[in-house]
Protein backbone atom coordinates (compact mmCIF):
# COMPACT_ATOMS: atom_id res chain seq x y z
CA UNK A 1 0.00 0.00 0.00
CA UNK A 2 2.60 2.77 1.08
CA UNK A 3 4.52 1.38 -2.35
CA UNK A 4 1.67 2.42 -4.68
CA UNK A 5 0.96 6.12 -2.51
CA UNK A 6 4.67 6.57 -2.55
CA UNK A 7 4.56 6.15 -6.41
CA UNK A 8 1.42 7.91 -6.84
CA UNK A 9 3.18 10.96 -4.55
CA UNK A 10 6.52 11.55 -7.07
CA UNK A 11 4.77 12.95 -10.11
CA UNK A 12 3.66 15.79 -6.97
CA UNK A 13 6.93 16.66 -6.52
CA UNK A 14 7.15 17.78 -2.97
CA UNK A 15 10.03 19.75 -2.12
CA UNK A 16 12.70 21.23 0.07
CA UNK A 17 11.66 23.02 3.44
CA UNK A 18 14.26 25.27 5.00
CA UNK A 19 17.80 24.55 5.76
CA UNK A 20 17.10 24.62 8.97
CA UNK A 21 14.00 23.18 10.50
CA UNK A 22 14.02 22.27 14.05
CA UNK A 23 12.01 19.22 14.49
CA UNK A 24 9.45 19.14 17.94
CA UNK A 25 6.04 20.59 18.96
CA UNK A 26 5.54 23.73 20.70
CA UNK A 27 3.58 24.00 23.42
CA UNK A 28 3.01 27.15 25.46
CA UNK A 29 1.22 27.38 28.92
CA UNK A 30 -0.77 24.08 28.42
CA UNK A 31 -2.41 25.40 25.42
CA UNK A 32 -2.17 24.28 22.09
CA UNK A 33 -4.26 25.91 19.60
CA UNK A 34 -4.42 25.33 15.48
CA UNK A 35 -6.22 24.87 12.30
CA UNK A 36 -6.59 23.75 8.87
CA UNK A 37 -7.14 26.44 6.70
CA UNK A 38 -8.68 27.71 3.62
CA UNK A 39 -10.80 30.51 2.52
CA UNK A 40 -13.82 31.87 5.08
CA UNK A 41 -17.06 32.84 2.60
CA UNK A 42 -20.11 33.01 4.87
CA UNK A 43 -17.99 30.65 7.59
CA UNK A 44 -19.95 31.64 10.61
CA UNK A 45 -23.74 31.23 11.39
CA UNK A 46 -23.75 35.02 12.46
CA UNK A 47 -21.81 36.84 10.26
CA UNK A 48 -23.44 34.84 7.21
CA UNK A 49 -26.15 37.87 8.20
CA UNK A 50 -23.44 40.29 7.62
CA UNK A 51 -22.20 40.07 4.01
CA UNK A 52 -20.60 43.45 4.08
CA UNK A 53 -18.36 42.66 7.40
CA UNK A 54 -17.57 38.78 6.21
CA UNK A 55 -13.62 38.62 5.36
CA UNK A 56 -13.16 36.26 2.58
CA UNK A 57 -9.69 36.07 2.47
CA UNK A 58 -6.51 37.14 3.74
CA UNK A 59 -3.19 37.37 2.11
CA UNK A 60 0.04 38.17 3.83
CA UNK A 61 3.97 37.95 1.74
CA UNK A 62 6.86 39.71 0.18
CA UNK A 63 5.93 41.65 -2.79
CA UNK A 64 7.13 40.25 -6.00
CA UNK A 65 6.93 43.13 -8.18
CA UNK A 66 10.23 44.55 -9.90
CA UNK A 67 11.53 47.15 -8.05
CA UNK A 68 9.21 46.39 -4.52
CA UNK A 69 11.04 43.27 -2.94
CA UNK A 70 11.44 45.35 0.20
CA UNK A 71 7.58 45.81 0.52
CA UNK A 72 5.23 43.40 2.24
CA UNK A 73 1.38 43.27 0.18
CA UNK A 74 -1.31 43.10 2.99
CA UNK A 75 -4.94 42.10 1.37
CA UNK A 76 -7.87 42.27 3.11
CA UNK A 77 -10.75 40.86 0.90
CA UNK A 78 -14.29 41.03 2.02
CA UNK A 79 -18.37 40.91 0.84
CA UNK A 80 -18.38 36.96 -0.93
CA UNK A 81 -19.55 35.55 -3.61
CA UNK A 82 -20.70 38.79 -5.28
CA UNK A 83 -22.21 38.34 -8.59
CA UNK A 84 -20.78 40.19 -11.26
CA UNK A 85 -24.31 40.93 -12.48
CA UNK A 86 -25.54 42.20 -8.88
CA UNK A 87 -27.17 45.70 -9.88
CA UNK A 88 -27.99 47.88 -9.62
CA UNK A 89 -26.33 48.68 -5.82
CA UNK A 90 -23.61 46.41 -6.22
CA UNK A 91 -21.36 45.98 -3.25
CA UNK A 92 -20.37 48.61 -1.09
CA UNK A 93 -18.62 48.73 2.36
CA UNK A 94 -20.71 49.36 5.65
CA UNK A 95 -20.01 53.19 6.45
CA UNK A 96 -20.74 52.56 10.14
CA UNK A 97 -17.96 49.19 10.05
CA UNK A 98 -14.55 49.44 11.08
CA UNK A 99 -12.15 47.23 8.97
CA UNK A 100 -8.81 46.19 10.28
CA UNK A 101 -5.49 44.96 9.26
CA UNK A 102 -3.67 43.50 12.27
CA UNK A 103 0.39 43.18 12.35
CA UNK A 104 1.99 41.19 15.30
CA UNK A 105 5.94 41.90 15.00
CA UNK A 106 7.02 40.07 18.11
CA UNK A 107 4.96 36.71 18.73
CA UNK A 108 2.72 37.94 21.93
CA UNK A 109 -0.33 37.57 19.59
CA UNK A 110 -1.70 40.87 19.83
CA UNK A 111 -1.16 43.58 17.07
CA UNK A 112 1.24 45.87 17.35
CA UNK A 113 0.45 47.84 14.59
CA UNK A 114 -3.77 48.04 12.79
CA UNK A 115 -4.17 49.96 9.98
CA UNK A 116 -7.95 50.58 9.99
CA UNK A 117 -10.38 51.40 6.95
CA UNK A 118 -13.67 53.32 7.39
CA UNK A 119 -16.00 54.10 5.10
CA UNK A 120 -18.43 56.97 3.66
CA UNK A 121 -20.77 56.98 0.82
CA UNK A 122 -22.73 59.98 -0.51
CA UNK A 123 -24.46 61.01 -3.69
CA UNK A 124 -22.97 63.92 -5.92
CA UNK A 125 -23.72 67.47 -6.03
CA UNK A 126 -25.44 67.61 -8.65
CA UNK A 127 -26.73 71.70 -8.95
CA UNK A 128 -30.01 70.42 -10.85
CA UNK A 129 -31.02 67.87 -7.50
CA UNK A 130 -29.99 70.02 -4.45
CA UNK A 131 -27.31 67.51 -3.90
CA UNK A 132 -29.69 64.17 -3.99
CA UNK A 133 -27.81 62.63 -6.76
CA UNK A 134 -27.96 62.56 -10.65
CA UNK A 135 -31.46 63.90 -11.70
CA UNK A 136 -33.06 64.02 -15.04
CA UNK A 137 -35.49 66.51 -16.17
CA UNK A 138 -39.23 64.63 -17.22
CA UNK A 139 -42.31 65.95 -18.93
CA UNK A 140 -43.10 68.62 -21.40
CA UNK A 141 -41.49 72.02 -21.30
CA UNK A 142 -44.92 73.14 -19.58
CA UNK A 143 -44.65 71.76 -16.40
CA UNK A 144 -41.17 69.73 -16.20
CA UNK A 145 -39.97 67.89 -12.99
CA UNK A 146 -36.51 66.94 -12.13
CA UNK A 147 -36.71 63.49 -10.91
CA UNK A 148 -33.61 61.50 -9.64
CA UNK A 149 -32.80 58.55 -11.33
CA UNK A 150 -32.38 54.70 -9.66
CA UNK A 151 -29.49 53.98 -11.12
CA UNK A 152 -25.57 54.30 -9.77
CA UNK A 153 -24.60 55.58 -13.45
CA UNK A 154 -26.26 56.89 -16.26
CA UNK A 155 -23.81 56.82 -18.51
CA UNK A 156 -20.20 55.62 -19.63
CA UNK A 157 -17.38 56.09 -16.78
CA UNK A 158 -13.65 56.85 -17.13
CA UNK A 159 -11.38 58.25 -14.47
CA UNK A 160 -11.41 61.56 -16.70
CA UNK A 161 -14.53 61.69 -16.93
CA UNK A 162 -16.78 60.17 -13.96
CA UNK A 163 -19.96 62.81 -14.69
CA UNK A 164 -22.33 59.83 -15.09
CA UNK A 165 -21.19 58.29 -11.90
CA UNK A 166 -24.59 58.59 -9.30
CA UNK A 167 -22.49 56.71 -6.54
CA UNK A 168 -19.46 57.76 -4.49
CA UNK A 169 -17.72 55.62 -2.03
CA UNK A 170 -14.34 56.98 -0.25
CA UNK A 171 -12.78 55.75 2.85
CA UNK A 172 -10.18 57.20 5.41
CA UNK A 173 -7.43 54.50 6.47
CA UNK A 174 -5.29 55.42 10.07
CA UNK A 175 -2.55 53.37 11.86
CA UNK A 176 -2.40 52.46 15.34
CA UNK A 177 0.34 51.37 17.30
CA UNK A 178 -0.25 48.80 20.25
CA UNK A 179 -3.69 47.29 21.32
CA UNK A 180 -5.03 50.54 22.53
CA UNK A 181 -2.90 53.27 20.75
CA UNK A 182 -4.21 56.96 19.66
CA UNK A 183 -4.92 56.19 15.46
CA UNK A 184 -3.14 58.37 13.41
CA UNK A 185 -5.05 59.08 9.77
CA UNK A 186 -2.88 58.32 6.71
CA UNK A 187 -2.61 61.13 4.24
CA UNK A 188 -1.86 60.82 0.34
CA UNK A 189 1.54 62.10 0.32
CA UNK A 190 1.09 64.32 -3.54
CA UNK A 191 -1.85 66.20 -2.01
CA UNK A 192 -2.15 65.93 1.87
CA UNK A 193 -5.63 64.89 1.95
CA UNK A 194 -6.49 62.19 4.70
CA UNK A 195 -9.16 60.51 2.44
CA UNK A 196 -9.26 58.00 -0.76
CA UNK A 197 -11.94 56.86 -3.46
CA UNK A 198 -12.86 53.42 -4.36
CA UNK A 199 -14.26 52.71 -7.92
CA UNK A 200 -16.96 51.96 -8.90
CA UNK A 201 -17.82 48.00 -8.77
CA UNK A 202 -17.16 46.21 -12.68
CA UNK A 203 -20.80 47.27 -13.88
CA UNK A 204 -19.82 45.99 -17.62
CA UNK A 205 -18.22 46.80 -20.84
CA UNK A 206 -21.07 49.43 -21.81
CA UNK A 207 -19.65 51.32 -18.91
CA UNK A 208 -16.51 50.89 -19.04
CA UNK A 209 -15.77 50.38 -22.17
CA UNK A 210 -14.11 46.67 -23.86
CA UNK A 211 -11.94 44.63 -22.01
CA UNK A 212 -9.46 46.92 -20.77
CA UNK A 213 -11.22 49.55 -19.92
CA UNK A 214 -11.86 48.95 -16.43
CA UNK A 215 -8.24 47.85 -15.47
CA UNK A 216 -7.39 51.74 -17.01
CA UNK A 217 -10.13 53.35 -14.71
CA UNK A 218 -9.20 51.42 -11.64
CA UNK A 219 -5.63 51.59 -12.09
CA UNK A 220 -6.24 55.65 -11.02
CA UNK A 221 -7.23 54.51 -7.85
CA UNK A 222 -4.05 53.31 -6.60
CA UNK A 223 -2.76 55.67 -3.97
CA UNK A 224 0.59 56.47 -2.79
CA UNK A 225 0.51 56.50 1.46
CA UNK A 226 2.03 58.37 3.58
CA UNK A 227 3.29 56.30 6.99
CA UNK A 228 4.42 59.28 9.66
CA UNK A 229 8.14 57.47 10.67
CA UNK A 230 8.42 55.19 7.71
CA UNK A 231 10.68 55.41 4.79
CA UNK A 232 9.77 54.13 1.52
CA UNK A 233 6.49 54.92 -0.95
CA UNK A 234 3.64 52.70 0.69
CA UNK A 235 0.81 52.39 -1.62
CA UNK A 236 -3.15 51.58 -0.90
CA UNK A 237 -6.08 50.30 -2.98
CA UNK A 238 -9.72 49.33 -2.34
CA UNK A 239 -12.09 48.18 -5.11
CA UNK A 240 -13.35 45.15 -6.57
CA UNK A 241 -11.63 42.48 -7.62
CA UNK A 242 -11.95 38.67 -9.06
CA UNK A 243 -11.99 36.43 -5.70
CA UNK A 244 -8.42 34.86 -6.22
CA UNK A 245 -9.90 31.76 -4.28
CA UNK A 246 -10.22 28.29 -6.03
CA UNK A 247 -11.89 25.73 -4.74
CA UNK A 248 -14.90 22.70 -5.35
CA UNK A 249 -17.21 24.84 -2.86
CA UNK A 250 -20.11 22.83 -3.84
CA UNK A 251 -18.97 19.52 -3.61
CA UNK A 252 -17.16 20.19 -0.84
CA UNK A 253 -19.82 20.79 1.08
CA UNK A 254 -21.81 17.73 -0.12
CA UNK A 255 -19.98 15.18 1.85
CA UNK A 256 -17.35 15.92 -0.29
CA UNK A 257 -18.82 14.79 -3.38
CA UNK A 258 -15.90 13.58 -5.59
CA UNK A 259 -12.57 11.23 -4.59
CA UNK A 260 -10.14 13.85 -3.26
CA UNK A 261 -6.85 12.69 -4.89
CA UNK A 262 -5.07 13.11 -8.20
CA UNK A 263 -6.44 11.37 -10.74
CA UNK A 264 -3.49 11.95 -13.08
CA UNK A 265 0.35 10.97 -12.72
CA UNK A 266 0.75 14.81 -12.25
CA UNK A 267 -1.89 17.63 -12.81
CA UNK A 268 -2.72 18.34 -16.00
CA UNK A 269 -0.92 15.27 -17.43
CA UNK A 270 -4.51 13.90 -18.63
CA UNK A 271 -3.51 10.04 -18.39
CA UNK A 272 -5.49 8.40 -15.52
CA UNK A 273 -2.15 7.40 -14.04
CA UNK A 274 -3.53 8.43 -10.89
CA UNK A 275 -5.45 7.26 -8.51
CA UNK A 276 -8.33 5.28 -9.78
CA UNK A 277 -11.65 7.20 -10.05
CA UNK A 278 -9.81 10.54 -8.56
CA UNK A 279 -10.77 14.11 -9.77
CA UNK A 280 -8.52 15.79 -12.07
CA UNK A 281 -7.57 19.48 -12.32
CA UNK A 282 -9.66 21.59 -14.31
CA UNK A 283 -10.82 25.09 -14.05
CA UNK A 284 -14.45 23.62 -13.83
CA UNK A 285 -14.02 22.48 -10.78
CA UNK A 286 -13.65 25.97 -9.30
CA UNK A 287 -17.00 27.50 -8.23
CA UNK A 288 -16.07 30.55 -7.80
CA UNK A 289 -14.78 31.12 -11.13
CA UNK A 290 -17.59 33.93 -12.13
CA UNK A 291 -17.37 35.46 -8.27
CA UNK A 292 -16.33 39.23 -7.05
CA UNK A 293 -14.56 40.42 -3.72
CA UNK A 294 -13.72 43.29 -2.63
CA UNK A 295 -10.24 44.07 -1.61
CA UNK A 296 -8.39 46.27 0.83
CA UNK A 297 -4.88 46.20 -0.36
CA UNK A 298 -2.00 48.12 1.07
CA UNK A 299 2.07 47.76 0.27
CA UNK A 300 4.36 48.12 3.13
CA UNK A 301 8.12 48.85 3.43
CA UNK A 302 9.49 45.74 5.55
CA UNK A 303 11.68 48.08 7.77
CA UNK A 304 7.77 49.59 9.37
CA UNK A 305 6.41 46.05 10.30
CA UNK A 306 8.76 44.25 12.13
CA UNK A 307 9.59 46.91 15.03
CA UNK A 308 12.46 45.00 17.03
CA UNK A 309 11.59 41.45 16.17
CA UNK A 310 13.29 38.78 14.52
CA UNK A 311 12.13 39.94 10.83
CA UNK A 312 8.87 37.87 11.19
CA UNK A 313 5.44 39.03 11.57
CA UNK A 314 1.88 37.32 12.91
CA UNK A 315 -1.29 39.30 10.75
CA UNK A 316 -4.54 38.71 10.56
CA UNK A 317 -7.77 41.11 9.60
CA UNK A 318 -10.95 41.97 11.47
CA UNK A 319 -14.37 43.87 11.22
CA UNK A 320 -16.39 45.14 13.41
CA UNK A 321 -19.53 47.43 13.77
CA UNK A 322 -21.28 49.09 17.08
CA UNK A 323 -22.74 47.38 19.50
CA UNK A 324 -26.69 48.59 18.14
CA UNK A 325 -28.18 49.87 15.02
CA UNK A 326 -31.95 50.76 15.04
CA UNK A 327 -33.56 51.12 11.76
CA UNK A 328 -34.49 54.47 10.41
CA UNK A 329 -38.72 53.81 10.50
CA UNK A 330 -38.51 56.41 7.54
CA UNK A 331 -35.31 55.66 6.09
CA UNK A 332 -33.27 57.73 3.36
CA UNK A 333 -30.21 57.36 1.43
CA UNK A 334 -28.31 59.56 4.54
CA UNK A 335 -29.48 58.09 7.71
CA UNK A 336 -31.13 54.46 7.11
CA UNK A 337 -30.66 53.55 10.43
CA UNK A 338 -28.66 54.63 13.32
CA UNK A 339 -25.65 52.94 15.27
CA UNK A 340 -23.93 53.53 18.50
CA UNK A 341 -22.06 51.75 21.41
CA UNK A 342 -18.61 50.36 21.09
CA UNK A 343 -17.57 48.67 18.41
CA UNK A 344 -17.48 44.79 18.44
CA UNK A 345 -15.94 42.72 15.83
CA UNK A 346 -17.91 40.45 14.67
CA UNK A 347 -15.49 38.44 11.84
CA UNK A 348 -11.81 37.97 12.27
CA UNK A 349 -9.37 35.49 9.08
CA UNK A 350 -5.65 34.64 9.80
CA UNK A 351 -4.91 31.91 7.98
CA UNK A 352 -7.91 30.33 5.60
CA UNK A 353 -10.41 27.85 5.86
CA UNK A 354 -10.60 27.53 10.15
CA UNK A 355 -14.03 28.15 10.93
CA UNK A 356 -15.52 26.17 8.11
CA UNK A 357 -14.12 23.16 8.80
CA UNK A 358 -12.13 23.13 12.05
CA UNK A 359 -14.63 25.50 14.32
CA UNK A 360 -17.41 23.38 16.02
CA UNK A 361 -20.38 24.71 14.79
CA UNK A 362 -21.44 26.09 18.27
CA UNK A 363 -18.34 27.88 18.57
CA UNK A 364 -18.24 29.30 14.96
CA UNK A 365 -19.04 32.58 16.56
CA UNK A 366 -17.19 33.10 19.13
CA UNK A 367 -13.98 32.38 17.63
CA UNK A 368 -15.18 35.44 14.51
CA UNK A 369 -15.63 37.52 17.85
CA UNK A 370 -12.14 36.24 19.86
CA UNK A 371 -8.47 37.96 19.42
CA UNK A 372 -5.46 35.59 18.51
CA UNK A 373 -4.05 35.50 22.22
CA UNK A 374 -7.49 33.93 23.79
CA UNK A 375 -7.36 31.11 21.34
CA UNK A 376 -6.30 28.47 24.04
CA UNK A 377 -10.67 27.81 24.23
CA UNK A 378 -10.23 26.43 21.23
CA UNK A 379 -7.67 23.83 21.58
CA UNK A 380 -9.52 20.56 21.44
CA UNK A 381 -10.52 21.30 17.82
CA UNK A 382 -7.14 21.71 17.06
CA UNK A 383 -5.49 18.82 18.89
CA UNK A 384 -8.36 16.38 17.81
CA UNK A 385 -9.53 17.81 14.35
CA UNK A 386 -12.46 16.33 13.00
CA UNK A 387 -12.03 16.98 9.22
CA UNK A 388 -9.44 13.93 9.26
CA UNK A 389 -11.61 11.87 10.89
CA UNK A 390 -14.47 12.55 8.50
CA UNK A 391 -12.84 12.33 5.58
CA UNK A 392 -11.70 8.43 7.01
CA UNK A 393 -15.52 8.12 7.76
CA UNK A 394 -16.16 8.93 3.71
CA UNK A 395 -13.62 7.30 1.92
CA UNK A 396 -12.06 4.56 4.15
CA UNK A 397 -14.16 1.75 2.86
CA UNK A 398 -13.81 2.80 -0.63
CA UNK A 399 -10.63 3.31 -0.63
CA UNK A 400 -9.66 -0.30 0.58
CA UNK A 401 -12.68 -1.70 -1.74
CA UNK A 402 -11.05 -0.14 -5.22
CA UNK A 403 -7.26 -1.18 -3.73
CA UNK A 404 -8.10 -4.47 -2.24
CA UNK A 405 -6.36 -2.91 0.78
CA UNK A 406 -7.39 -3.63 4.94
CA UNK A 407 -6.05 0.21 5.82
CA UNK A 408 -7.29 0.43 9.39
CA UNK A 409 -7.79 4.10 9.29
CA UNK A 410 -6.90 7.01 6.77
CA UNK A 411 -6.66 9.47 9.26
CA UNK A 412 -3.46 10.34 11.11
CA UNK A 413 -3.36 8.37 14.49
CA UNK A 414 -0.95 11.18 16.91
CA UNK A 415 -2.40 12.99 19.29
CA UNK A 416 -1.97 15.57 19.94
CA UNK A 417 -1.12 16.62 16.51
CA UNK A 418 1.95 18.29 17.50
CA UNK A 419 2.45 18.49 13.28
CA UNK A 420 -0.35 20.95 12.81
CA UNK A 421 0.19 22.89 15.73
CA UNK A 422 3.79 23.68 14.45
CA UNK A 423 2.69 24.41 10.70
CA UNK A 424 0.14 26.71 11.63
CA UNK A 425 0.08 28.22 14.96
CA UNK A 426 3.39 28.45 16.04
CA UNK A 427 5.56 28.56 12.82
CA UNK A 428 8.49 26.78 12.10
CA UNK A 429 11.74 27.85 13.42
CA UNK A 430 14.29 29.08 11.15
CA UNK A 431 11.44 29.46 8.93
CA UNK A 432 8.11 31.87 10.03
CA UNK A 433 8.45 31.49 14.19
CA UNK A 434 7.99 35.03 15.80
CA UNK A 435 10.41 35.84 18.73
CA UNK A 436 8.31 35.11 21.10
CA UNK A 437 6.07 31.70 20.93
CA UNK A 438 2.12 32.05 22.00
CA UNK A 439 0.37 29.40 19.26
CA UNK A 440 -2.33 31.16 17.86
CA UNK A 441 -4.63 31.48 14.75
CA UNK A 442 -2.18 34.37 12.97
CA UNK A 443 -0.82 33.99 8.67
CA UNK A 444 2.90 34.11 9.62
CA UNK A 445 5.38 35.68 7.21
CA UNK A 446 9.28 35.67 7.83
CA UNK A 447 9.74 38.94 5.83
CA UNK A 448 13.45 38.01 5.65
CA UNK A 449 12.58 34.86 2.90
CA UNK A 450 12.93 36.49 -0.59
CA UNK A 451 10.17 36.33 -2.45
CA UNK A 452 10.26 34.85 -6.07
CA UNK A 453 8.82 35.86 -9.36
CA UNK A 454 5.00 34.57 -10.35
CA UNK A 455 6.20 32.03 -13.02
CA UNK A 456 8.63 30.46 -10.61
CA UNK A 457 6.03 30.44 -7.80
CA UNK A 458 4.52 26.61 -6.79
CA UNK A 459 1.21 26.28 -6.06
CA UNK A 460 1.76 24.26 -2.93
CA UNK A 461 4.62 26.57 -1.60
CA UNK A 462 6.65 25.36 1.21
CA UNK A 463 5.58 21.78 1.12
CA UNK A 464 6.66 22.13 -3.00
CA UNK A 465 9.99 23.39 -1.45
CA UNK A 466 9.23 27.07 -1.94
CA UNK A 467 9.92 29.14 0.64
CA UNK A 468 8.07 31.83 -0.15
CA UNK A 469 4.46 30.35 -0.02
CA UNK A 470 2.10 29.25 2.10
CA UNK A 471 2.11 28.78 5.18
CA UNK A 472 4.67 31.41 5.45
CA UNK A 473 2.37 34.09 4.49
CA UNK A 474 0.11 33.83 1.89
CA UNK A 475 0.43 34.54 -1.91
CA UNK A 476 -3.06 35.12 -3.70
CA UNK A 477 -1.13 31.93 -6.44
CA UNK A 478 -1.13 29.38 -3.15
CA UNK A 479 -3.63 26.66 -3.63
CA UNK A 480 -4.08 26.52 -0.07
CA UNK A 481 -6.54 23.85 -0.59
CA UNK A 482 -4.57 21.44 -1.66
CA UNK A 483 -1.80 22.36 0.55
CA UNK A 484 -4.35 21.95 3.79
CA UNK A 485 -5.83 18.42 2.55
CA UNK A 486 -1.80 17.06 2.38
CA UNK A 487 -1.21 18.81 5.70
CA UNK A 488 -4.44 17.54 7.70
CA UNK A 489 -3.70 14.38 6.18
CA UNK A 490 -0.23 13.62 7.65
CA UNK A 491 2.13 15.18 5.06
CA UNK A 492 4.47 15.97 7.53
CA UNK A 493 4.59 12.74 9.35
CA UNK A 494 7.20 12.36 6.09
CA UNK A 495 10.35 13.36 5.80
CA UNK A 496 10.74 16.92 3.75
CA UNK A 497 13.57 16.66 0.81
CA UNK A 498 15.39 19.88 1.88
CA UNK A 499 18.16 20.30 -1.49
CA UNK A 500 18.00 16.48 -1.76
CA UNK A 501 17.98 15.85 1.72
CA UNK A 502 15.38 13.59 3.31
CA UNK A 503 15.01 15.72 6.71
CA UNK A 504 12.62 14.32 9.36
CA UNK A 505 10.44 17.08 10.91
CA UNK A 506 10.14 14.40 14.39
CA UNK A 507 6.69 15.78 14.36
CA UNK A 508 5.05 12.39 13.90
CA UNK A 509 6.07 9.42 12.12
CA UNK A 510 5.18 7.61 8.51
CA UNK A 511 3.60 4.96 10.73
CA UNK A 512 1.27 8.12 12.44
CA UNK A 513 -0.56 8.71 8.57
CA UNK A 514 -0.84 6.11 6.31
CA UNK A 515 -2.01 8.15 3.49
CA UNK A 516 0.32 11.13 4.37
CA UNK A 517 2.11 10.98 0.76
CA UNK A 518 -0.75 10.86 -1.48
CA UNK A 519 -1.76 14.01 -3.29
CA UNK A 520 -4.75 15.02 -2.25
CA UNK A 521 -6.56 18.23 -3.98
CA UNK A 522 -10.27 19.85 -4.91
CA UNK A 523 -9.09 19.53 -8.66
CA UNK A 524 -9.80 23.11 -8.74
CA UNK A 525 -6.21 24.40 -9.94
CA UNK A 526 -4.90 27.78 -8.67
CA UNK A 527 -1.72 29.56 -9.39
CA UNK A 528 -0.01 32.73 -9.71
CA UNK A 529 -0.32 32.49 -14.01
CA UNK A 530 -4.06 33.75 -12.81
CA UNK A 531 -2.75 36.85 -11.15
CA UNK A 532 -1.23 39.86 -11.90
CA UNK A 533 2.73 40.47 -11.17
CA UNK A 534 2.18 44.21 -9.34
CA UNK A 535 0.17 45.77 -7.09
CA UNK A 536 -2.84 45.27 -6.13
CA UNK A 537 -1.60 42.16 -7.13
CA UNK A 538 -5.09 40.50 -8.01
CA UNK A 539 -6.72 40.15 -11.43
CA UNK A 540 -9.68 42.36 -12.64
CA UNK A 541 -13.09 41.47 -11.26
CA UNK A 542 -15.25 39.86 -13.27
CA UNK A 543 -17.91 42.56 -15.37
CA UNK A 544 -21.19 42.56 -14.85
CA UNK A 545 -22.11 42.47 -18.59
CA UNK A 546 -19.24 42.20 -21.84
Amino acid sequence: MKTFYSSLSRGIAFGAFAGAVVAGALISNGFIVGQVQASSHREAPNISRFPTLDSTDFFAFNSYETGREDYVTLIANYIPLQDAYGGPNYFAMDKDAVYNIHIDNDGDAIEDITFAFRFNNALPSAPSSNGQGLALTIGDEDNPKTVAVPLKNIGAISFADQSAANFIESYQLSIRYGEKGKSTPLTNPENSQDFFYKPLDYIGFKTFGAAGGYQAYAEQFIYPLDIPGCDGAAKVFVGQRKDPFVVNLGKIFDLVNFVPVEGDSAPGTGDGGGFPGGITQSADNDDLIDKNVTSLAIEVPKSCLTGEGNGSIGAWTSAGMPQVRILNPRATFARPDISGGAKTQVSRLGAPLVNELVIGLKDKDRFSSAKPKNDGQFVDYVTHPSLAELLNILFKDAVNQTLGTDIATLAPTNFPRNDLVTAFLTGFFGVNQLAEITPSEMLRLNTQIPSIAASEQSPLGVIDGDLSGFPNGRRPGDDVVDIALRVIMGRLCYPIDVNGTAVELGLCTPSDASVGLVPFTDGAPGHAGMMKTRFPYLAEPVPGSK
